[in-house]
């Protein structure tokens, strides 16, 4: 099958909650009666930075390594990542005691990188290009045989990424409206088929940074226009949205909205002084959403979507 038809379906979602169920952390839902007042709306935050490695990427991970024979996982695993998804790959390529191949750009935060190397990942550091990151983890499939698990753009991936819709809809059942940063498009396409499948009358909202905001340009276009020199705060969300990830755009996502990087400090600052919970730029970037768009959104019962808290502390924006 192409990648555009390699969809997964509500069916793999629920395999994957089932599967990964012992190796993740069903996260909570948090209120702020100040941040509803800021939001004009009532708003739950779906906490996906209390997750295992700080972020989503631990449920795709898990999902995508739990299912290898054991013959296939014996030459271990290989990714790129910036971080989150390389420590989460890392993770359970530890908890099934195979090696982990991850491949990050020279800039990628040190929290994140030191973070895959305490599961004991093997770093290979590439130029900060998406070419380069591909070029450098096909050698090292090439040299190893490990096998290739793409951060964003993969069946199994996408369907533990859904999981997070699952837990939306128990734990906020009557919501109206659920934002949901985008990068590759992994957490949007998986939440957003779990969810419309469900409950189709909820909205399904994408939200990105201005600067880098192909998913944005690609939604309106109607065909993928992949991201050239992204420049944002968010650096979870530089990488072009996924073949996949674009198809399940089209097929269940409501819109696309942009905030700056202004917008995504205040809305970080916010979340950590208010909610004194630890939230990095990409995760801010829902609410960021809210807070820019309040009128959209006014009076509605609204899910916003924390994806990930792993921030180095000497290097906060403000």
């Amino acid at each position: 099958m192409t990648p555009e038809t390699d969809l997964p379906t509500l069916d793999d979602i629920r395999a994957a909650a089932a599967r990964i169920a012992p190796y993740v952390h069903h996260t909570p839902v948090m209120r702020s009666g100040l941040l509803d007042a800021r939001a004009g709306a009532t708003v739950w935050f779906k906490c996906e930075n209390m997750q295992k490695v700080g972020a989503f990427k631990a449920r795709g991970a898990s999902n995508a390594v739990a299912v290898l024979s054991d013959d296939r996982a014996a030459k271990g695993v290989g990714t790129h990542s910036s971080g989150n998804h390389g420590a989460a790959v890392a993770m359970a390529a530890a908890r099934r005691g195979i090696p982990a191949y991850v491949v990050m750009p020279r800039t990628a935060p040190r929290v994140k990188r030191a973070a895959v190397a305490g599961y004991g990942a093997r770093i290979t550091d590439c130029a900060p290009t998406l070419a380069a990151r591909e070029s450098t983890l096909a050698g090292i499939v090439a040299e190893t045989g490990a096998h290739e698990i793409h951060p964003y753009d993969d069946r199994l991936v996408i369907a533990g990424q859904g999981t997070v819709g699952l837990e939306i809809l128990d734990q906020v059942p009557d919501v109206d409206a659920v934002l949901v940063p985008v990068g590759g498009g992994g957490l949007l396409g998986g939440v957003a088929c779990a969810i419309k499948s469900l409950r189709p009358a909820v909205e399904v909202i994408a939200v990105e940074p201005v600067g880098a905001d192909d998913a944005c340009r690609s939604f309106r276009a109607g065909y993928r226009i992949p991201s050239v020199d992204p420049k944002t705060i968010a650096d979870g969300l530089l990488t072009s949205v996924g073949v996949r990830n674009f198809a399940l755009m089209q097929r269940y996502v409501d819109d696309v909205v942009t905030v700056d990087d202004g917008a995504i400090v205040e809305a970080m600052r916010l979340q950590w002084t208010r909610m004194k919970t630890v939230v990095e730029p990409s995760g801010a970037v829902s609410f960021a959403g809210l807070l820019r768009h309040r009128a959209r959104f006014a009076g509605k019962r609204v899910v916003a979507v924390i994806s990930g808290g792993n921030v180095d502390l000497e290097r906060l924006p403000w």
